[in-house]
């Protein structure tokens, strides 16, 4: 039979669940560092973005006048273009028929 007295110094180390028992004495020799940061907020808490979100409607009715000029005429001056090749390209079509 075993002795009890051989598991007798792994017992209170067996106890501690933040440090792996391998670790103990690597652990116990470390010095604490004055100054470094431990803790702090996990990115997903900070919530970096949220007041983008919560501002860009704002942002974008402000900003829309400089540039709504350049889209919409853009995009109208492209409805214009399909519009007309496509009466055009019908209109080829109708020539050319048997």
């Amino acid at each position: 039979m075993v002795s009890r007295a051989v598991f007798s110094r792994s017992r209170p180390l067996l106890a501690r669940y933040d440090v792996s028992p391998h670790l103990v004495k690597w652990w116990a020799k470390v010095k604490p560092d004055d100054g470094q940061v431990t803790r702090h907020l996990s990115p997903f808490e900070q919530h970096a973005i949220m007041g983008w979100f919560q501002t860009w409607p704002g942002k974008l009715m402000d900003r829309a006048p400089q540039w709504i000029m350049y889209v919409g005429g853009s995009l109208g001056l492209s409805y214009a273009i399909i519009t007309l090749g496509d009466a055009a390209d019908a209109a080829e079509d109708y020539k050319h028929r048997f």
